[in-house]
């Protein structure tokens, strides 16, 4: 069954209780695995202030606003599945679409605390990311439960 106003982090909540509260600042993410869904989330709703706001300081020396936007403008983004997440780590598979197909991102990425608040570090990309070749009869890679073919696939 899908959620009204359902979020794009794939939690089965509303984006209101879920993820929109730290995008607008007015909470900040408890553990690891909720702020590398709200960042989801900021991608999916292209808001890069926020996604860079989230990089640990070192990292977000040399990023910008308009930078992490023109990487990912072209990108549209399908499915969140979270593989695994245990203390300061977090496993996950982001499915996009790029003009030329759809794409899985796997990454086991690193979190940080400063100053009491969570921070994306470094993730490191595992060797089954990149273009995927779905078929049509596929289960989606957005979690829908429809077929590829009548749901992103079109």
């Amino acid at each position: 069954m899908q959620v009204a106003n359902a979020c794009p982090c794939g939690s089965q909540q509303t984006y209101a209780k879920c993820c929109e509260p730290f995008i607008l600042g007015q909470q900040f993410p408890s553990n690891p695995q909720a702020l590398m869904r709200s960042r989801y989330s900021a991608y999916c709703k292209k808001d890069y202030a926020y996604i860079l706001h989230t990089y640990a300081s070192q990292q977000q020396l040399g990023l910008t606003v308009e930078s992490l936007s023109e990487h990912s403008e072209s990108t549209t983004w399908l499915g969140l599945e979270v593989v695994a997440a245990s203390g300061k780590q977090v496993e996950f598979k982001a499915y996009y679409r790029l003009s030329d197909g759809v794409y899985v991102m796997h990454e086991l990425s690193d979190f940080v605390q400063e100053q009491g608040k969570w921070r994306y570090s470094t993730g490191k990309m595992l060797s089954d990311s990149g273009k995927l070749s779905i078929g049509r009869n596929e289960s989606c890679v957005c979690g829908s439960g429809k077929k590829f073919k009548r749901c992103c696939g079109r």
